[in-house]
């Protein structure tokens, strides 16, 4: 069984506690950083300052930025489990990566993104993937 663990970055220890029931499970960590950020500062500075420069871009240093912070989360995230897992770091569109990397899968766990009942407690892409996911999911409280 193959347990997909979103790792979002507000609430990713809600989701590790749940799997953390599913033990004897193989468990893939996933973080998805969106790509809109550090592409849009890409354009700006493609846009106000042409390709002449590109030390200065600081669309790369976004990169590398979310980079490290997708690293330092998801070794975060290994921790709490506290079990042999795998870890994947995406750059793309959030609710499409995650459905993605959901192929195969027995499980994916996901969590809320607000604290309180009705339409508000999913946000856009969370919502997406409910939708979409290729296997059941497993929605969990913050």
């Amino acid at each position: 069984m193959t347990v997909v663990v979103w790792i979002a970055d507000d609430t990713w220890q809600s989701c590790v506690d749940a799997a953390r029931a599913h033990a004897g499970s193989d468990f893939l960590l996933l973080h998805v950083s969106d790509h809109d950020v550090p592409g849009a500062a890409h354009g700006a500075f493609a846009g106000l300052f042409g390709r002449s420069h590109p030390d200065r871009d600081p669309g790369t240093r976004l990169d590398h930025l979310a980079a490290d912070h997708a690293s330092q989360i998801l070794e975060a995230a290994a921790s709490r489990l506290g079990l042999p897992c795998t870890t994947s770091a995406r750059v793309g569109r959030v609710e499409h990566e995650v459905v993605a990397a959901a192929q195969g899968a027995s499980l994916l766990v996901v969590c809320r993104d607000a604290d309180h009942p009705g339409p508000r407690s999913l946000g856009p892409a969370t919502r997406f993937v409910v939708d979409h996911a290729p296997c059941p999911v497993l929605l969990v409280w913050p």
